[in-house]
């Protein structure tokens, strides 16, 4: 899951990106509205957390943002303003949740990832195709009941196939979703073809089934 965290508080955001990076979580951070406006426009979230007290404007202006990026994206607000008018202003606004801070990360937790089976997974636990099954939960993938080794980023790779899937996803998306703000470390997009072959060889060798088909000029589409 890929989080950003629109915090201008150090510590906090320290806090969060240290706590959910070591959950597994892909973080990135906002300190500021443009800052948060900036990636907002150039990426993808599963989840945003977002504090609308912000040094050059107001999180709520955001909410809209994320909404016409990706409809799909959590919002959860972090304030440390409690009052019904900005709790009912937020959520009219489109945010899903609202915590008021002080809060403890294992609830945010647990909110975010309630967000993400509504929203991603739509309320499973599993996700099913032919006779595979993906536990997100445990970052697992079954063949016929046995487990199926996956790295890390080839597991990445197959949920965001299986989130897109009939969709073309192009290198680029690829792997700004598989290494977020660093994915220029790659020099080229050898790693994500790399990547990308490897699963495609798993997949293939249990079921003698290729599901990832090349869009020449266009990038990749996962079809069952």
């Amino acid at each position: 899951m890929k989080l950003l965290f629109v915090e201008d508080e150090p510590v906090l955001a320290g806090e969060m990106l240290n706590y959910f990076s070591s959950l597994g979580y892909r973080c990135e951070q906002a300190s500021t509205y443009t800052q948060a406006r900036e990636k907002i426009n150039a990426y993808t979230y599963d989840s945003v957390v977002l504090d609308i007290t912000l040094p050059d404007g107001t999180g709520m202006k955001l909410i809209s943002s994320i909404r016409e990026h990706n409809t799909d994206t959590g919002i959860v607000i972090v304030s440390a303003k409690d009052s019904l008018p900005d709790k009912l202003e937020g959520l009219n606004l489109g945010a899903d949740d609202y915590m008021t801070k002080p809060f403890y990360l294992e609830e945010l937790n647990a909110r975010i990832h309630a967000l993400y089976r509504r929203k991603t997974l739509r309320g499973n636990d599993q996700i099913s195709f032919d006779d595979f099954t993906i536990v997100p939960l445990s970052k697992m993938l079954f063949y016929k009941g046995e487990e199926v080794s996956l790295t890390r980023k080839e597991y990445e790779l197959l949920m965001y196939f299986t989130v897109n899937k009939n969709r073309v996803v192009s290198k680029p998306s690829i792997a700004e979703h598989l290494w977020g703000d660093h994915f220029d470390q790659a020099d080229n997009f050898d790693t994500v073809y790399v990547h990308l072959m490897n699963l495609r060889r798993k997949l293939n060798t249990c079921s003698q089934k290729d599901y990832i088909r090349t869009v020449y000029g266009m990038g990749y589409k996962f079809t069952v």
